[in-house]
């Protein structure tokens, strides 16, 4: 019976685990919030190009809102003034590159096609390495005061994958940002915080 209660609670402590895992950001802060001011109420603040793409844009705000309020900041009511406007941006960029992409590593392509007048076509040896995606990904956040338009606060976390940027991981990497907000610390830094999924 013990054993069988061991097994159990092990199969269930696996089944917990097997939904954990935590990206790891380089993340760069700047900028001059006051001292003593509290984070208060924000609206978002779209670009023109944002603007133009507003599914994609209400999809990057969506995964921003919750490191917002982690970071202290609350949604303006409607009809009322925010202390702040925040501005978000996500991007990502896929890169392909070889198992081998290494000078080191002999990658293949030896392989040629030669048509001579006197023996004919001819082969000679070549191989291919599988092709693996990476992506590089990134996230920003501006905070600006909303009566004098000047800059508070600015935080960008950054990471590389194997994996776009799906709004789990994009919320995520928003967490980072503004891990030590209204701190800065050393630009970069590396953070590292949970991720659903």
């Amino acid at each position: 019976m013990q054993r069988r209660i061991a097994i159990v609670s092990g199969l269930a402590l696996l089944a917990g685990c097997s939904g954990l895992r935590s990206i790891t950001c380089d993340v760069s802060s700047f900028g001059e919030w006051p001292a003593g001011r509290a984070p208060g109420s924000y609206a978002f603040d779209r670009l023109p190009s944002q603007q133009a793409q507003a599914a994609e844009t209400d999809a990057i705000e969506g995964a921003a809102r919750a490191a917002l309020q982690k970071a202290g900041f609350t949604p303006a009511a409607a009809g009322q003034a925010p202390d702040v406007l925040v501005q978000v941006g996500a991007r990502t960029a896929r890169s392909s590159r070889g198992v081998w992409d290494d000078p080191i590593w002999w990658r293949g392509s030896i392989g040629y096609w030669h048509r001579s007048p006197w023996i004919g076509p001819s082969w000679g040896f070549s191989a291919g390495f599988p092709v693996n995606p990476r992506y590089d990904r990134e996230v920003a956040v501006l905070i600006r005061d909303r009566e004098s338009g000047k800059p508070l606060y600015e935080s960008r976390a950054s990471n590389e994958g194997s994996y776009g940027l799906d709004t789990a991981t994009m919320g995520a990497m928003f967490e980072a940002a503004l891990m030590d907000f209204p701190r800065q610390g050393v630009n970069p830094r590396r953070v590292v915080v949970p991720a659903a999924g």
